[in-house]
């Protein structure tokens, strides 16, 4: 496969059909991506990722908590996260929706 190619629209309307905060959209050995969603005033459950990640904000507004800083963060933000660095969003102003590369592809997991 040399090129697969998604627009963000519809990747957003897959999401919210979907009814959950994540959905992956492209998983190959070296990366996976996907969508990411947290609402205005809701919690970011996640954990530590063994793979690093890059965030890219497509919209909305928080606060990205890194290995004991925080960073505000908001549409065009990008965050790159070391694997295995504790981090979460807080503080969620408005509907947060980002963009997610891990590299290489995250790790799946039963619950996943």
């Amino acid at each position: 496969m040399e090129m697969q190619a998604f627009e963000l629209s519809e990747l957003i309307d897959g999401r919210l059909r979907s009814g959950d905060s994540w959905m992956e959209f492209l998983r190959v050995p070296a990366l996976s991506m996907g969508v990411y969603v947290l609402p205005a005033g809701g919690d970011d459950p996640q954990t530590p990722h063994t793979e690093d990640e890059v965030y890219y904000v497509v919209s909305g507004r928080g606060v990205l908590h890194v290995a004991g800083r925080d960073r505000p963060v908001q549409a065009g933000s990008v965050v790159f996260v070391a694997g295995g660095t504790e981090h979460r969003f807080h503080s969620i102003d408005e509907e947060l929706t980002a963009l997610v590369f891990f590299a290489p592809a995250e790790t799946l997991t039963d619950s996943d």
